[in-house]
């Protein structure tokens, strides 16, 4: 394993540094992502002090065209085996649709939507040459209905997880196994990212630690689950968003997250 690599993006902050030292555990040699280069310098000195595995990583904004070519034109030309891509990189916005700046949602559809989709298929010919390989995508819990006041967020995340679903059945008698992570609320400065400081508070009280989510996401691809929910309250709220009726839902998610 010690040859082999993983490749992951959104891995500054929260649930993708706490994968990328989960990964590091295990031996494989990282290639991070993300757009800030002083988060990277920090999870790569982490790791490199503590485990015995080698890390480059690039700095790169996926919300500009033809980030997922670059990224995949640096791991080419570094020529190393890459046997994990984790598209983990997501954002969100907090409002009314017509409310939100229209470039800023857009830019959100390219990372959440997009880029995962694209830096996809230009590894997935890579993936294939390996013995064993993973593509372990990060959605939410938000994939499994409409949000209002999330209403691309949620969208772009559901797509993620048909993607993901879809991919996987398409790759089954390959080496290439697919997952898809879908946590619930978790302690990584989302909802003060996305404008959602007034649900701060609230949030706390139901968030996940990024390393727990980590841990089960981990796993859950290891094992070649098709959905990986973690946490109980995750699982019964994304059941429920399956079987209840959809307008129900909708107002519920309304009451929750309104402005």
């Amino acid at each position: 394993m010690m040859d082999q690599y993983a490749l992951v993006t959104g891995a500054g902050k929260g649930i993708g540094r706490s994968m990328a030292i989960l990964l590091a555990q295990k031996g494989y040699n990282l290639l991070l992502v993300s757009r800030s280069e002083n988060d990277l310098i920090a999870v790569s000195a982490q790791i490199m002090a503590n485990f015995h595995v080698k890390t480059d990583y690039l700095e790169i904004d996926l919300s500009g065209g033809g980030a997922a070519l670059r990224i995949f034109d640096w791991a080419k030309n570094l020529n190393v085996p890459v046997s994990i891509l984790i598209n983990n990189a997501g954002h969100g916005a907090w409002g009314n649709f017509d409310e939100l700046d229209l470039a800023a949602q857009t830019r959100m559809m390219q990372v959440n939507m997009n880029a995962p989709a694209e830096i996809s298929y230009h590894f997935i010919p890579l993936l294939k040459l390996q013995q064993q390989a993973f593509i372990l995508n990060v959605a939410s819990t938000a994939a499994y209905q409409a949000v209002p006041t999330l209403a691309v967020y949620a969208a772009t995340k559901a797509f993620v997880l048909s993607f993901s679903r879809a991919l996987r059945y398409e790759l089954k008698d390959t080496p290439v196994s697919v997952s898809c992570l879908c946590p619930g609320p978790t302690d990584t400065g989302f909802a003060n990212a996305a404008g959602m400081d007034a649900l701060a508070e609230l949030a706390a009280k139901f968030n996940m630690k990024p390393e727990e989510v980590a841990v089960i996401g981990i796993k859950g691809m290891f094992d070649k689950k098709a959905e990986i929910i973690p946490g109980f309250l995750n699982k019964l709220s994304a059941v429920a968003a399956t079987h209840a009726p959809k307008s129900l839902i909708e107002r519920v998610t309304a009451g929750l997250y309104k402005r």
